[in-house]
């Protein structure tokens, strides 16, 4: 690449926990490429809220999906942009048909999806016998940034939260009177995915149970606007006065942010929002069912991976082919219990959650 681009975009994932583990990638374009460059982050309107309260974007473009129409826009946006580089995290056919119709000089992507010939800059990811090699979709990422000139970057996650997402939480923490020590347990049993990945409901009751009464901690659930039934079922299921849940809260990724980002520790199934425990330091574990644990590893030191070794699993289904959801149903109340009483007991407790963004 010729001089210093001075108009990158870059088309970020489509899933919250994917653009969450995307943020080091941002990370390394901004410090390889310092303002005046300008870097636009190309989404989903559903995921914009992930990147609040971080500094490397300088402006936000959404669009559609299958929509044609979206499509012809956001290339008329792009192309008033005069774009030097389009950076692809999407794997799709059609964003980097956009990327190309929208005139970016350097269009760097993985080649699959048949879209070879609208990259101009390729990266093949591995494959053996036909398949993709399971591996961190994160140092995926940075393979990227590699491609473009930036060295070597940490792969830490980092997101922030908005002063209104922190004014929210504390009306959560005033309503539910939850103590301000860092001490409150968080849960998500959400996951868009698919049913597969989701743990019984009964079994996160009981846990939620047994942590309020036999260790003594404040449980609070969070979810989506789509979970908060989920949610209600499983704070009437725990049947426990210091088991609350945000589902009657006008909800928001801002919200869980600042919920998950003032947690002693998050108990999750393997969605976005275990992604947010890493880029806010909070211990995690995550209960993976059907899903592959190197796709989602994010290289977090306090997180704790629960999966049962079976043949059927990981399977990478959204519903159990055999019927049984067996990889969730099998993972035992107690084994889980017993790995939140041990994360629970360690003395180093983190001391700061500030965004440790850098520009």
């Amino acid at each position: 690449m010729s001089g210093s681009p001075q108009q990158i975009a870059v088309f970020l994932p489509n899933w919250i926990g994917d653009v969450a583990m995307a943020t080091p990638v941002l990370r390394a374009l901004r410090r390889q490429f310092p303002r005046p460059t300008q870097l636009i982050g190309v989404m989903r309107s559903y995921v914009v809220d992930v990147l609040a309260g971080t500094p490397w974007l300088d402006e936000v473009i959404t669009y559609a999906r299958n929509d044609w129409r979206s499509s012809v826009s956001l290339v008329r946006q792009l192309r008033g942009k005069s774009l030097d580089v389009a950076v692809l995290l999407t794997n799709s056919f059609r964003t980097a048909v956009i990327a190309y119709l929208a005139g970016a000089k350097t269009r760097v992507g993985y080649a699959r999806s048949g879209r070879s010939w609208v990259l101009n800059r390729r990266l093949v990811a591995p494959r053996v016998s036909g398949k993709f090699v399971p591996a961190p979709v994160l140092d995926y990422y940075l393979e990227l940034a590699y491609a473009l000139g930036c060295p070597p970057e940490s792969a830490q996650l980092e997101l922030g939260t908005l002063p209104d997402d922190e004014h929210r939480a504390d009306d959560v923490w005033r309503r539910f009177q939850l103590p301000p020590d860092r001490s409150v347990v968080t849960l998500n049993n959400g996951g868009a995915f698919g049913a597969a990945k989701l743990w019984p409901n009964e079994h996160f009751a009981t846990l939620a149970r047994r942590i309020a009464g036999e260790l003594d901690k404040h449980v609070l659930v969070v979810c989506g606007p789509s979970e908060r039934e989920l949610a209600r079922a499983l704070v009437t299921a725990a049947n426990h006065p210091r088991v609350v849940s945000i589902a009657e809260e006008p909800l928001s990724i801002g919200l869980t942010k600042a919920c998950v980002k003032r947690s002693r520790l998050m108990v999750t199934t393997d969605s976005g929002p275990r992604h947010f425990a890493a880029a806010f330091d909070v211990p995690v574990i995550t209960l993976f069912g059907p899903t592959h644990i190197a796709w989602s590893e994010n290289h977090f030191a306090r997180a704790e991976h629960l999966q049962l070794p079976l043949a059927c699993s990981p399977c990478q289904q959204r519903v159990c082919p055999l019927g049984h959801h067996q990889c969730m149903r099998d993972l035992s109340p107690d084994r889980v219990f017993a790995s939140v009483a041990r994360e629970l007991a360690v003395n180093s407790i983190p001391t700061s959650n500030q965004n440790r963004s850098a520009a």
